[in-house]
This record gives structure tokens, sequence and C-alpha cells, in this order.
């Protein structure tokens, strides 16, 4: 495969789309349930039950999108994406009851497949070259902010605007800023696309793919699906969790550490681990989590232990979202990038749908603590599975770099 130079504009522009995408499709609903709820004659409940249901669905659409982002370009799908994203979010704002609400959502999600990290990472693979690995980390640290931006901007906007009019607003963001960046992009990859596919089979893959390339792919998919589900299940119920340990109103402060830690972890990575495995990333990643939560039960109700817990599960969330997109790309090259990339980003979704249900029914039945320690006994399993690939794949696949940057 030809060697490109990714323009500049491209990650930031798609930065900036990656921002309003999960600022409008994933984090302004949260602000909004209240309102929501009174609106459609539900419990705030059934609207966190009725988006995770809708995130369930759009997992399961997420390797289908990963296909077409193959087949067609990824920027040409995230165009057609944007388009979605906007009529979507105007159906959520006129739905005139719940269930109607509910499918909209569902809609909602069903679309942000194409326009969300997965298929983001995917462009970047395909319109740039050697450089794609450093760009998708600083895609995720532009786009670290979404939370920080839209969370806030949401709050504001609510002061003035009925929760249908801000995704009304929110749906003008996608049709008239991401659209026309997307739909520049997919120049850009529909042409990488078209060019691939007049090579040998040979060039079209820069990496050497290990032997035992099906074992280590399941392997990655039980790491990001358990890793998934452990990440959701604290994210949901941080708040509630840290006030059930003692910490009462402390706990909002412990939350609000998660975000710049975050940041922080991608900052880290894009100065520091220029030269880390993506494999030992992804060990470095999930091992956070279970260290945090070690850290939380063993000190609570010390602050200080609070502490460090956010910021441990902080960091193992940023790094998670840079290993998403860096580990399929190192284990088996941009051949194929967008359907594994979607398999990987259904995996998690998909526990990640339901685990806070699971943790609300552990907390129930077992008790803050017990539930607590069995997510830290989970995350460890994700631990395993990304320790297992780089035991199935290190030697071999040190080897076979070796030879293949030789040539």
């Amino acid at each position: 495969m030809e060697d490109r130079k990714l323009p500049l504009w491209t990650v930031w522009g798609l930065g900036v789309t990656q921002i309003i995408g999960y600022g409008t499709l994933y984090y302004a609903l949260s602000i909004l349930v209240p309102d929501i709820a009174r609106d459609i004659g539900r419990s705030p409940e059934w609207v966190f039950g009725a988006f995770s249901l809708a995130l369930l669905v759009g997992s399961l659409v997420a390797p289908l999108s990963g296909r077409l982002a193959d087949m067609i370009g990824a920027g040409r799908l995230m165009a057609a994406g944007s388009i979605g994203a906007a009529l979507s979010l105007v159906a959520t704002a006129m739905s005139p009851g719940p269930i109607t609400f509910a499918i909209a959502l569902a809609l909602t999600q069903i679309v942000s497949a194409a326009v969300l990290y997965a298929t983001a990472f995917t462009a970047i693979v395909q319109a740039g070259g050697r450089s794609a690995q450093t760009s998708i980390v600083h895609l995720t640290l532009i786009a670290g902010f979404a939370s920080s931006l839209f969370w806030p901007m949401t709050s504001w906007l609510h002061g003035a605007l009925s929760w249908r009019e801000i995704f009304l607003a929110y749906a003008g963001l996608n049709a008239f800023v991401c659209f026309p960046v997307h739909l520049v992009l997919g120049r850009l990859t529909s042409r990488a696309v078209s060019d691939a596919r007049g090579e040998p089979r040979s060039l079209k893959n820069d990496a050497p793919r290990p032997s035992n390339g099906t074992l280590v792919f399941l392997l990655m998919l039980v790491g990001f699906a358990v890793e998934g589900y452990a990440l959701s299940a604290i994210l949901v119920h941080m708040v509630p969790l840290t006030q059930a340990l003692g910490l009462g109103a402390a706990g909002l402060l412990v939350a609000a550490l998660f975000g710049p830690a975050q940041v922080t972890s991608r900052l880290i990575n894009l100065v520091f681990g220029r030269d880390l495995s993506q494999m030992w990333l992804a060990v470095i990643a999930a091992v956070l989590l279970p260290i945090g939560l070690a850290i939380l039960l063993a000190t609570a109700p010390w602050m200080a232990g609070a502490v460090l817990f956010a910021i441990c599960v902080g960091l193992g969330s940023g790094l998670t979202s840079i290993v998403g997109g860096t580990l399929p790309l190192e284990l088996f090259g941009r051949e194929g990038y967008g359907r594994r990339i979607g398999w990987c980003t259904s995996a998690k979704q998909l526990t990640a749908a339901l685990a806070p249900v699971g943790m609300s029914a552990s907390m129930s039945g077992m008790g803050v603590v017990a539930s607590l320690w069995l997510v830290s006994a989970v995350g460890v399993i994700s631990v395993l599975a990304f320790v297992g690939i780089t035991l199935a794949v290190e030697r071999p696949f040190a080897r076979s770099k070796t030879a293949a940057d030789s040539v």
C-alpha cells in the first residue's frame, strides 16, 4: 500500500466532528433526561433504560459499519452518517410519545456507528500512511474534550431552550459542521480504497500478521468486551458508589477528576509512548482499573484513596480509547481494518450497554463492596486476555517485523 502523508486538517477536522458527535449523540442526553422524562410521561430510569437499549442496538450495527467503511471509504460513510445523525436527532426532538422517542433514540445510536471513533480511526488509516497510529492518538486527545464542552454547554442552553429545541440545534451541528468535513474527507478515503484495490495483495497490508491470527483476534475481542463492561459499570455508577463508601458529597469531586485524567493519559502517551508496543499499552490500560478499585476498597472513606482511584480509572479509560484503534492496526495492518475495528467496537459497546443494569442488580443483591470486588475480578480477565495476546504473538511477531523492516 502506497504510503501517504495525512493532511493536518484531517485530524483537526475529525477532532471537531468527534467532539460534536459524542457531545450530541451521547453526552447531552444525561443532562436532559429529567426534562425528557416529564415531557413524555415516563420516569428518568425508563429514559436511561431506553438509552441502554439504543446502545445495545447500535453495537450490533458496528461490524456492518466497519465493512462498509472498507468497501466505500470511511469518509463517504461518515458523510452519510452525519446526515443520518441530523435526521435522527430531528426525529428524537419531534417524537410525540415514549415509544417514538425510544425508536428515534435507537436510530441515533445506529447512525453513531458511522460517525464516531471506529469509523474515524478507519478514515485516518485509509487516508494516512505510517503516521496513522500517531494521528489516532492526536484524535483521541482532541475528542477527549467532548464531555467537558457539551455537559456545561447543554446545561447552559437548557436554561433558555427546551430539550426538543436543543436536539434540533444539535442536529444542525451535525448537518452544517460535520457533514462538510466528512464530505471532503470522503474524497481522500475513497481514492485510497480505489488505489488499494489495484495493488498486489502482498502490498495491501504493511504489517506482518501473527500466524495464530484467529486466536489473537478472539483474545482481543474478549479483552475489549470485558474491559468495556468493567469501565461502564464503574462510570455510570461512580458518584453513588463513592457516596455509598462514605465519601458523601466529595463523591462529586472524585467523579470530576475522571475527565482530566482521561485527557492526561492521552497526552502522556503522545509524549512518552511513541516506541511502546500497543500490545503492552493494552495491558497497562486494562490493569489500571483493578488497581484503582483495589485502592478505593482498601482506603475508603479516605479521600486521597478515592482521588487515586478516579485518576487510575481516568488514565485507563483514556488509554483504552487509544488502544481500541491502534492495537488492531499494529497486529493486523491496514487491510480489512474497518471490519476488525467494527467487531471490536461491537464487543465493547455490547457489554457496556449491559453493564449499568448488571451493576445495579449486583449492588442490590450483593452490596456495594462485594460488587466492586466482582468488577475488579472482571477487570483482571481483560488483563489476562491482553497478556495472552503478547505471549501468543510477541516473539514470532517481532521476528517477522524485523524481517519486513529489512526488505
